[in-house]
């Protein structure tokens, strides 16, 4: 496989050094492994915290900056971050009011963070902790016990990250992100493996002509293998599978995320087959972002996230952002 690295071994440090160059307002420590914004720690604030494999891009580096992460912590490729980088994250950001680790359900990330809040809060730093678990797809996993943390994890940093940017005290802005995830499901498709710089090979077997319906996001396997489906098809199927894992009875806050590979023209029409599932199902759709921001490497496919979202969700989320990956209003 062709890749546009210097080396497996570097790939990650490589990112970290060019991502310092394209965004000189935040601070990137490429030997630390953390990134923080620029003006961290924002006295009075409660810093949020968040990490994980590298590989998700933009995720979470990417939503480092005013309005949503104050820092964030990469891991190597699919790989958690260690706690050491945890704690260097909290240290940076904590502006005497505490900070919030926000979690993505997988094995490596639950333990190392439970270690960094531990050792974080024996440096005197208050610390709590949310997981992410929004994937209906199955309950167990290769990378996971219970549910895979995905989709949702953009619509809790960004809601939290905007109550952080108004005041809100630690307690407040742990329960709204709890909120928020448990407001929120995924559901992803593969159209075609993705590719580990380590491996320089597609990470797992999908014959042409087939798709993999439930893929996670390091492609672990889904509920199931079919020949391939049209966009309305698979709009259908994912669809009915958050829908009856969630029963929205409000507006919905709509991510239609690409896997890394499949191209916009593909997004917005099945972006436009998902609105036509909802609206047969009698979901309003209050606000829709569609792109690459949780992403699989090259993994070609995509995934759909609902949010259901009340007057606060929906005024939280349209609240100013600034970072890399994610912005507007500012």
């Amino acid at each position: 496989m062709k890749m546009l690295i210097n080396t497996p071994e570097t790939v990650v440090a490589d990112a970290l050094r060019g991502m310092a160059l394209a965004h000189p307002e935040l601070r990137v420590d490429v030997e630390g492994r953390v990134v923080v914004r620029g003006d961290a720690p924002v006295a009075g604030k409660v810093g949020l915290v968040s990490g994980g494999g590298s590989g998700h891009e933009p995720l979470h580096g990417g939503f480092v900056g005013y309005g949503m992460l104050d820092a964030a912590c990469p891991g190597e490729v699919f790989t958690s971050p260690v706690p050491d980088q945890m704690v260097r994250a909290a240290a940076a950001v904590d502006g005497g009011r505490g900070v919030l680790f926000i979690v993505k359900n997988y094995t490596g990330d639950v333990l190392n963070f439970n270690m960094a809040a531990e050792l974080a809060e024996d440096e005197g730093i208050q610390v709590a902790s949310v997981l992410v678990n929004d994937d209906v797809a199955v309950t167990d996993s290769l990378f996971t016990a219970g549910r895979r943390g995905t989709g949702a994890t953009l619509f809790v940093e960004k809601i939290a990250g905007a109550a952080a940017e108004e005041g809100a005290p630690l307690e407040r802005v742990e329960a709204l992100a709890r909120r928020v995830n448990e407001s929120s499901r995924s559901f992803g498709v593969a159209l075609g493996a993705c590719t580990t710089p380590a491996k320089g090979s597609p990470t797992f077997d999908l014959p042409a002509g087939e798709l993999e319906l439930g893929v996670g996001i390091h492609g672990e396997p889904g509920r199931e293998r079919r020949a391939m489906m049209t966009s309305g098809e698979i709009a259908d199927f994912a669809v009915d599978a958050v829908l009856t894992d969630l029963r929205p009875t409000e507006p919905v806050l709509l991510l239609v995320n690409g896997a890394g590979a499949t191209p916009l023209l593909e997004l917005y029409g099945f972006t436009a087959e998902v609105h036509r599932v909802l609206a047969a199902r009698g979901v309003t759709v209050a606000r829709t972002l569609v792109g690459d921001y949780v992403t699989s490497l090259d993994m070609a496919g995509a995934s759909v996230t609902l949010c259901q979202a009340d007057e606060e969700l929906l005024r939280l989320w349209d609240a100013p952002v600034q970072t890399a990956g994610l912005r507007w209003g500012r």
